[in-house]
């Protein structure tokens, strides 16, 4: 399979190729632990969803004209949306990590048509964990310092308008790097190296971070959105990232 070529669209062409990448020999057998973590974690989700709207709507929107309740519920329901399920996705992908690390090496190994099989190893995924805990913690604390201003700018009236459209834009940017990290960190390039990479590829990079945040929003699709991540970006980074005399 060719891959995609580069841009807005050749970002989101990388998350179809994913799909079958999951299904790849070599491939299948490390998408468990992170595909477990993220149905757990996105049921819990739901749940968060459905009680912050429910609490709204009783405590806030009750007493406005039906038209005027309406619309401020649509506004409300779309940036709590937007905010917790990007808020679990960031929770799924520290969790899994370690996991997302040996799943983005094995489908890398694949399309370099590496058929070498390497066993599970607890010391390989020992050493991940401590490879990712302070790339993690760095990205964290990049997302935060961003996330704050946009939690300001949704309870200003009127500007808070614009916000699901702003936190749309922040989360592609942030899934991106979550995912990207992975076969970049196997390579030796962590964070903010991660953010270098992303910026001298721009369009392709939200392509890619938007797509992901459409699956991250899909019930049911959104089960496999860690796994599908990590996949896809291999493939973005194996096509358009890694050193030329490696692609």
């Amino acid at each position: 399979m060719s891959a995609p070529q580069g841009g807005f669209l050749g970002g989101l062409a990388h998350i179809w190729r994913g799909f079958g990448l999951l299904r790849a020999p070599g491939v299948r057998v490390y998408v468990v632990v992170p595909l477990l973590i993220n149905v757990a974690l996105f049921v819990v989700a739901l749940g968060s969803l459905g009680e912050a709207v429910d609490y709204t709507i009783a405590r806030y929107l009750g007493n406005l004209p039906e038209f005027v309740q309406w619309l401020a519920w649509l506004l409300f329901a779309t940036l709590a949306a937007v905010i917790v399920f990007f808020s679990f996705s960031v929770v799924a992908n520290l969790v899994a990590s370690p996991f997302n690390g040996l799943l983005a090496e094995a489908v890398e190994r694949h399309l370099r048509g590496d058929q070498t099989a390497v066993p599970f190893s607890l010391g390989a995924l020992l050493g991940e964990v401590a490879r990712t805990v302070l790339a993690e913690l760095r990205k964290l604390l990049y997302m935060v310092l961003w996330a704050l201003p946009l939690l300001v700018l949704s309870v200003i009236p009127g500007l808070n308008a614009i916000a699901p459209a702003l936190w749309l834009l922040f989360g592609a940017w942030m899934l991106s790097m979550e995912y990207l990290d992975c076969p970049l960190g196997n390579h030796g390039e962590v964070f903010p190296r991660v953010l270098q990479a992303m910026r001298a590829r721009r369009r392709l990079t939200l392509g890619f971070g938007f797509g992901m945040t459409a699956v991250t929003l899909v019930p049911v699709l959104n089960f496999i959105a860690v796994p599908l991540g990590v996949a896809a970006a291999t493939s973005l980074y194996c096509a358009h990232l890694a050193p030329d005399g490696a692609r």
